[in-house]
C-alpha cells in the first residue's frame, strides 16, 4: 500500500469515511478561490469538518505526519489565500455553520466559522441587532473567511472592519491544542490581544473553530444620495470633498461605466444609460442631523462636477443601486478572467490614484474597470483579459504591478480587505520592508513551529 494511501486511511479513521474526499472530480471544486490567476496544486485530500473536534483531530494528524493544511471556507477569496498546495490537505469548514448563540443583553453572537455573513446578519436582525462588516461577497462568504482576511465592505467607512467586531476566538494551534482567545466582556486588556492577531492572518497561524463577535443596534435606514459623473476622477474629487466637509458616510461607493454595463447585461437594470460613473452615498444619522448630512453630501458631489445629484426617497431605488454595486464583480467575471486589485490610499489621494489608474490602462492597453469603497480610499480596479489570451494576461499583470507601485508611491497599502494570499506577496514585501517581514515570520514560527498552516502564503 503506498505511503500516501496509508496517510489518508489514518485520517479517515479519525474523521470518518464520508468526511475525507479523494475523488479527483470532487476535490477539484476545493482547490482554489476566486483569484483565477493565483497558482494552485492538487491536494492529497479534502477533510470536511462537520462536528466540533474534527479540526483538532486533523491538525494532530497533520503534525504527526508533517502534512501542510490549508483551511477553506466558501472559497470566495480574491487573493489565492485558500488555494491548495502540492501535498497538502484542504480543511473545509463550510459545514461548521451553526449560529451557537445570540445574546441581546451583551450584544454578542457566537458562531462557527462556516456561517455565511448574510445569514448571521439576518439572524441577529430578528432581535434588533446588526453585524456591520458586509463584504460584497456577504451572500456567500463565511465568517471564518472574513476573519481570515479581516474583511471590510460597504459599511466599513463608518463602522469598521471585521477586526473591530471579533472579540473572541476558539483556535486549534500549531501544537494541536484548542485554546480560547479574547473575551466575552465589553472590556478586557489582560495580556496581548491574540484574538486580533489571528484576524487577518489568512489561516497561517492556526485554524479558527469558533468566533465571538460584538453587535450593534440596527441603524436608522438613512438617506441615499446618488451622483452621476462624466468621469471617475471627478467622482474622486467628490469623495475627497465629502471628507473635507467632515462627513462620515455610512457608505460611499463608486461604480464605473464598464461595471454598470456588465451589471446591465446580467440583470437588465439599464443603469449604464444614465451615467458614466455613479457615486452612491449613504448617511444614517437620524432626524434633522441626517437631513443636514445628506445636503452636505449633495454639495460635495456638485463640487466634483456631478452632472446629476439627487437624494432618493425611494427605498427600492436605493437598494437597487447598492445591489448593482454588489453585483459588479460577478457581472464582470462573465467578461473573462479578472485580475483584481484591492489597494487603499488616503482620501486626499483618491482622485490622483484614479487618474493614475486611467493612465495605466491607456499605457498598457488593457481594460481596467473600477469599483470602490471610495469613502475610505479602498479602490478595486479590475483588469479584464480575454480567455486564453496570453498577451492580454501579461499586459493585465503589468497593469497590476504598476498600480501597486503607484499606490505605494502615494503612501498607500497593497490590500485593504482581500488579504495578501499569493497575488499580493511581492507588493506586501515592498510595502512592509525586510525588518517588518522578519517580525511577521517570527510570529508565524512561534505559533506554527512545524509550519503546517497555509505555508507559502502571505510571508
Amino acid at each position: 500500500m503506498p505511503a500516501t494511501r496509508q496517510l489518508i486511511d489514518q485520517l479517515t479513521d479519525r474523521l470518518g469515511r464520508s468526511q475525507v474526499l479523494t475523488d479527483t472530480d470532487i476535490v477539484a471544486s476545493y482547490v482554489h478561490d476566486e483569484a483565477e490567476w493565483a497558482p494552485y496544486s492538487a491536494p492529497l485530500a479534502v477533510a470536511r469538518a462537520t462536528r466540533p473536534g474534527d479540526e483538532r483531530e486533523t491538525v494532530r494528524w497533520a503534525l504527526e505526519h508533517h502534512v501542510p493544511l490549508v483551511a477553506r471556507g466558501a472559497g470566495t477569496g480574491l487573493s489565492g489565500g485558500a488555494n491548495s498546495i502540492a501535498g497538502c490537505v484542504v480543511v473545509s469548514l463550510a459545514k461548521m455553520d451553526a449560529v451557537l448563540e445570540v445574546n441581546p443583553l451583551e450584544r454578542i453572537a457566537v458562531v462557527q466559522p462556516g456561517v455565511v455573513n448574510d445569514r448571521l446578519r439576518e439572524t441577529v436582525a430578528e432581535q434588533g441587532l446588526w453585524y456591520p462588516p458586509d463584504p460584497a461577497s456577504s451572500p456567500w462568504s463565511t465568517i471564518g473567511g472574513n476573519v481570515a482576511t479581516n474583511a471590510g465592505g460597504v459599511c466599513c467607512v463608518k463602522y469598521g472592519v471585521t477586526r473591530d467586531y471579533v472579540i473572541g476566538l476558539e483556535v486549534v494551534t500549531g501544537t494541536g491544542e484548542v485554546v480560547r482567545l479574547g473575551r466575552r466582556t465589553a472590556k478586557g486588556v489582560a495580556g496581548l490581544d491574540l484574538a486580533a492577531l489571528y484576524v487577518g492572518s489568512e489561516g497561517t497561524l492556526g485554524i479558527v473553530t469558533e468566533v465571538t463577535v460584538k453587535l450593534r443596534p440596527l441603524p436608522d435606514p438613512g438617506r441615499t444620495v446618488l451622483g452621476y459623473f462624466d468621469n471617475i476622477v471627478d467622482a474622486g474629487v467628490a469623495v475627497r470633498d465629502v471628507a473635507a466637509r467632515g462627513l462620515t458616510p455610512s457608505a460611499l461607493e463608486i461604480v464605473d461605466r464598464i461595471c454598470l454595463e456588465a451589471v446591465d447585461e446580467m440583470t437588465g437594470m439599464g443603469l449604464a444609460s444614465e451615467a458614466n460613473v455613479v457615486l452612491i452615498g449613504k448617511v444614517d444619522e437620524p432626524g434633522e442631523a441626517g437631513v443636514r448630512a445628506a445636503r452636505q453630501m449633495m454639495a460635495a458631489f456638485e463640487a466634483g462636477a456631478a452632472t446629476f445629484v439627487a437624494e432618493t426617497a425611494d427605498a427600492e431605488e436605493a437598494d437597487a443601486m447598492m445591489a448593482a454595486r454588489r453585483l459588479a464583480y460577478p457581472a464582470m467575471e462573465r467578461k473573462g478572467p479578472l485580475l483584481t486589485e484591492d489597494i487603499v490610499v488616503a482620501k486626499e489621494h483618491v482622485p490622483e490614484m484614479l487618474r493614475r489608474i486611467e493612465q495605466i490602462s491607456q499605457d498598457v492597453g488593457i481594460t481596467i474597470a473600477s469599483v470602490a469603497h471610495a469613502g475610505d480610499g479602498n479602490l478595486h480596479p479590475l483588469m479584464v483579459a480575454g480567455r486564453d489570451n496570453e498577451d492580454e494576461r501579461e499586459r493585465a499583470q503589468a497593469a497590476f504591478d504598476r498600480i501597486i507601485h503607484e499606490c505605494l508611491d502615494l503612501g498607500g497599502t497593497v490590500t485593504g480587505e482581500h488579504g495578501v494570499g499569493l497575488l499580493k506577496m511581492p507588493g506586501a514585501a515592498r510595502e512592509l520592508g525586510p525588518q517588518i517581514m522578519a517580525m511577521q515570520r517570527a510570529v508565524k514560527a512561534a505559533l506554527d513551529p512545524q509550519g503546517i498552516f497555509n505555508p507559502g502564503k502571505v510571508f
